[in-house]
């Protein structure tokens, strides 16, 4: 729906003052980094042009056609897996994979699970049971909300086939339904970082056009959990803790990365001495949690349990620190000799205790700075800590990192080499899996680069920690700061607008990308 008025067209109700923002005031396309990519296309934003009044194109739409354009890259990458037999015996087809999963790098968890896991005979998760060769139990290895996704898409996926035997086999199908429902989520996911982002919409393109997506989009079910936690920070932001609590104890139910943001909302809350919205939000999370959960923990208990139990037995996978340790030391690693099914509780210890090592420095870090950390700032640098101290990083994960990154230290130059080598790991991830003797690389190899992509990580944290105690090289707050909401716009309740402003230092250069700009309150019409 579009709203005329005064000869001005906009999907939104314009703003009642019109003026047009000073060219050193305009937010768009080519701010920072991308200046000199603006320039090569004829320049940067005239003097007189009219920002915030476009037609069609506003930021939200450009950002939303990037976004389902690398949806649909993330699909074609995945697309020479669904590749399916064609039997002269008699017997149904089925998925033709003789390795180009891996040489192709189009592997997809959905696929294999669908028959491994009792969704292709209609089975109920947690109630299904299996059992492996080495004779352990084995039962829906997903948190409630992500098992319970697979379950429903399986039960369309076999109405569908029973409508429509025709075309695509039935595991293919299940696929289909559950990428485009996981591209959905990943959209809500962009709009509310995008709706997050404040006065620097823009910043968004760099989380719609990330190479992650092309390799990791449809690779598991983790686009569940980052649309609710993304949603979760909407919502905190829009000063509604309760239902952000919601969305984070059903986020919970998904992944149990969105529990972590409770911890950058605690350092906040210490430093604004601000705890009843904080507690109303961690009792919604209990409640929406408990709500999704006890329908299955209650009658399948051992199935609810199989996801705990699984994360407690499992040994360091291969995209983990301490594999890559062991690769390059020879050192043979913690809980050597452990027998078959026992967990390794060294290896598990240590794990957590070096987690809360590193949020007890971010709760250090948000106590000690000379202002208040933003959210997204403390967020990442959580989250970041679990993904390098963990004994589990699985390709997906780092999509986790995407929106926090973008809201916490938007700098092109800093965040697409991260994105593009960690995206290209998942190459390389599958050529380790393909074998040597298939061609494929060795861990002397691939442990290498999984170290190259954790010390990209690492330095992303560190320029996080830098714009922390020196805050006038945070562009968001120096963009956000002076306005009625405060320096930063994801803080909703905990939003101190009377916080000193922070000034440069005096005779603080740097080049355009470091720009300090004040916006001033008035910032004319707006889409």
């Amino acid at each position: 729906m579009t709203v005329q008025s005064n000869g001005h067209l906009s999907p939104l109700p314009l703003d009642d003052d019109l003026r047009s923002l000073e060219p050193r005031d305009r937010v768009r396309p080519g701010d920072g980094s991308g200046a000199q990519v603006l320039g090569a296309w004829g320049g940067p934003v005239g003097r007189h042009a009219a920002v915030g009044r476009q037609r069609f194109w506003t930021p939200l739409r450009v950002i939303m056609v990037f976004t389902v354009l690398f949806l649909a890259l993330g699909f074609l990458s995945k697309a020479s897996c669904l590749e399916t037999t064609s039997p002269t015996d008699g017997s149904e087809p089925g998925l033709n994979w003789t390795g180009q999963q891996y040489f192709k790098a189009c592997y997809a968890d959905p696929l294999p699970l669908y028959s491994a896991e009792g969704l292709a005979s209609g089975a109920l998760p947690y109630k299904y049971r299996w059992v492996t060769d080495d004779g352990v139990v084995r039962y829906m290895e997903y948190p409630v909300v992500s098992g319970m996704f697979q379950y429903v898409t399986a039960q369309s996926a076999q109405a569908w086939h029973a409508v429509a035997p025709g075309g695509p086999i039935e595991v293919v199908k299940y696929f289909l339904l559950g990428a485009v429902l996981l591209a959905m989520a990943w959209m809500v996911a962009v709009w509310a970082t995008y709706k997050s982002a404040g006065r620097r919409p823009w910043d968004t393109l760099l989380m719609a056009a990330s190479p992650l997506v092309v390799f990791q989009a449809f690779t598991n079910y983790d686009l569940l959990a980052v649309a609710l936690a993304s949603v979760a920070l909407l919502l905190w932001a829009r000063r509604m803790p309760v239902w952000a609590g919601v969305a984070l104890g059903v986020g919970v139910a998904a992944k149990l990365y969105p529990l972590f943001l409770f911890g950058a909302l605690l350092v906040v809350a210490i430093r604004r001495r601000r705890f009843a919205d904080l507690a109303r939000a961690a009792a919604a999370a209990a409640a929406a949690w408990l709500v999704v959960n006890l329908p299955i923990m209650l009658p399948f208990p051992e199935g609810w349990k199989e996801f705990f139990r699984l994360n407690s037995d499992r040994p360091a996978n291969p995209e983990s620190i301490y594999a890559v340790v062991q690769t390059l030391t020879g050192w043979g690693g913690f809980d050597v000799g452990r027998a078959a099914g026992e967990a390794p509780s060294t290896l598990n210890a240590v794990s957590l205790v070096l987690f809360a090592l590193g949020c007890a420095a971010v709760l250090a870090i948000g106590l000690t700075a000379p202002r208040t950390p933003r959210l997204a700032q403390l967020a990442f640098l959580v989250v970041a800590v679990f993904l390098l101290t963990n004994k589990v990083w699985s390709p997906q994960y780092s999509l986790w990192l995407v929106p926090l990154a973008v809201l916490a230290v938007p700098r092109a130059r800093l965040l697409v080499p991260w994105m593009a080598f960690d995206a290209l790991l998942w190459v390389a991830h599958m050529l380790y899996f393909h074998g040597v003797a298939n061609k494929g690389i060795g861990p002397e190899v691939f442990h290498p680069l999984v170290l190259v992509r954790d010390l990209m990580v690492l330095a992303i944290c560190v320029v996080v920690i830098v714009e922390i105690y020196r805050p006038h090289l945070d562009r968001v707050r120096m963009t956000h700061q002076g306005g009625p909401e405060g320096p930063d716009p994801l803080a909703g309740v905990l939003a101190d607008p009377d916080e000193p402003m922070v000034e440069p230092p005096v005779g603080a250069g740097g080049d355009h990308d470091d720009e300090v700009r004040r916006t001033p309150t008035a910032v004319g019409a707006t889409a």
